[in-house]
């Protein structure tokens, strides 16, 4: 079998227009494309942006092999030189991309890309493809994280991902969001997620009794005992048979480390019961660990009923982010580069007020207030554009163009920082710990309306004057 290329991973028109492109001469004109979403998933107030790392290593090692060329040429609708061309392909335009872990709203580019027009087109898939995902998971993953209050959330949910990738890059966007860790040994392998995991029903069954099957694990595995108890009758056999096992073989030997998992029944009334029971024997520090299709709102209604759990297991709602399975960015052309270096805006107008775009190659910057820390807005400039936090400054709601409001006291910083220049890498990229870690301090950030599940408080981005007028003059101009 032909070994993967993911240069090949495109849509099929992307191939067809560069075709086009090349036969016309627009391949050497440079264009600019944005990476933006609408809508946040599940109608939360803000989305976490992810998959950046995914997208610099296939930039860096784009190419075409002969066979992908000789594949090409066979579907008989590609000119020689247009398929010469692509024999000596690399990327060499320039990226700029809001770090991950950064916490994006709708319309305002996650990345933008600045590139030779075929190399732009190329790029879409694949790149919609990564942020789309990782940035879907993350986002999923923080609200659960959030909803957990405090308790550390597992990503467990490798065999019901879409696909190998989908269970790999699943489980490192997760992390990003705020898991504690996975159940996927090969993202522990690769990215360094810390992965764990206790045992499943068949372990508890291939034994003769269940108390031998957990003494047995115990002992194999004293460090890291965590017992299924529901495999028969959970408080009748399953509590009572691990806290026997745990005084005899963990507490005689000074471990403190254990616990159960439930995976089935009331939850939270098992937990409750199972919290006691162990109390009464002096387990205190022995964990509850709870697992079995849950989502940031089943676990909002056990931390409602004071359910007793340490841990959290998360799986298919997580990794399928089931309830909105779709982050919805898009890929869209925003300027042109003319032969005299200056830059042409290019709208997309659509009945669907939603679908008209924000033309030009845009800054976005992020206003803080001084006093709190907290984000304010954010706002899209012209390219040329800087603001001086060192003056007022003036925002406005870029639907209700009336609203204004004056803003002193206040930082503003760039979030789209140099990833590609040239087609070179310029961009050191952090480890995943990192990540994780910026991605929490930024969340910190934003106000507790605005991480409302429920009905929460719009976050405004926002157009700056130039930008505006640049915009309502291409609409006029298509009217």
């Amino acid at each position: 079998m032909k070994q993967e290329n993911y240069a090949m991973l495109c849509d099929f028109y992307e191939f067809t227009m560069s075709n086009g492109y090349f036969l016309n001469g627009f391949y050497q004109k440079t264009v600019y494309f944005d990476v933006f979403f609408r809508n946040v998933p599940d109608g939360g107030g803000f989305a976490i942006a992810a998959g950046l790392e995914q997208v610099m290593d296939y930039i860096t090692h784009l190419h075409f092999t002969e066979e992908d060329i000789a594949f090409l040429r066979s579907k008989q609708c590609f000119d020689e030189r247009f398929l010469s061309y692509l024999r000596d392909f690399q990327f060499d335009g320039d990226i700029w991309a809001v770090p991950e872990g950064t916490p994006v709203f709708p319309n305002e580019p996650i990345m933008t890309i600045r590139a030779p027009a075929i190399t732009a087109q190329l790029l879409e898939t694949f790149v919609l493809l990564s942020l789309n995902h990782q940035s879907l998971i993350a986002t999923k993953a923080n609200r659960i994280v959030r909803a957990a209050d405090g308790r550390t959330v597992l990503e467990f949910g490798s065999r019901r991902a879409q696909g190998a990738s989908g269970a790999i890059l699943g489980a490192r966007a997760a992390y990003i969001g705020g898991c504690g860790g996975t159940a996927c040994t090969l993202t522990d392998e690769l990215y360094g997620v810390p992965a764990s995991g206790t045992m499943a029903h068949s372990w508890v069954q291939m034994f003769d009794t269940e108390y031998e099957a957990f003494k047995t694990y115990c002992e194999y595995y004293p460090q890291n005992a965590v017992l299924l108890v529901d495999t028969y009758n959970t408080l009748k056999s399953g509590i009572p048979n691990a806290i026997r096992v745990f005084q005899e073989v963990l507490v005689p030997k000074g471990i403190t480390n254990f616990g159960i998992r439930l995976d089935s029944g009331d939850i939270a009334y098992l937990s409750k019961k199972a919290r006691k029971m162990l109390d009464a024997a002096g387990l205190q520090n022995c964990k509850i660990v709870v697992s079995n299709s849950l989502d940031e709102y089943l676990i909002q209604d056990l931390m409602a009923q004071k359910a007793e759990i340490d841990l959290f297991g998360v799986g298919e709602r997580m990794i399928t982010a089931r309830s909105t399975p779709v982050f919805g960015g898009v890929y869209k052309l925003v300027a042109v580069e003319q032969p005299d270096g200056s830059i042409q805006p290019k709208i997309k107008i659509s009945e669907n007020i939603t679908k008209i775009t924000n033309p030009h190659f845009k800054k976005v910057y992020r206003f803080y207030d001084r006093e709190t820390g907290k984000a304010i807005a954010d706002e899209l400039c012209l390219y040329d554009e800087t603001i001086d936090d060192r003056q007022p400054h003036t925002i406005f709601d870029p639907i209700a163009t009336w609203k204004t409001k004056e803003i002193t006291n206040f930082t503003a910083r760039e979030l789209l920082v140099p990833i590609f220049q040239n087609g070179k890498c310029v961009y050191q990229k952090p480890s995943l710990l990192e990540i994780r870690t910026y991605c929490q301090e930024q969340i910190a950030l934003l106000w507790d309306e605005v991480k409302r599940f429920e009905n929460p408080h719009t976050y405004y981005v926002d157009l700056s004057a130039a930008l505006w007028n640049v915009k309502q003059n291409l609409l006029k101009q298509n009217r």
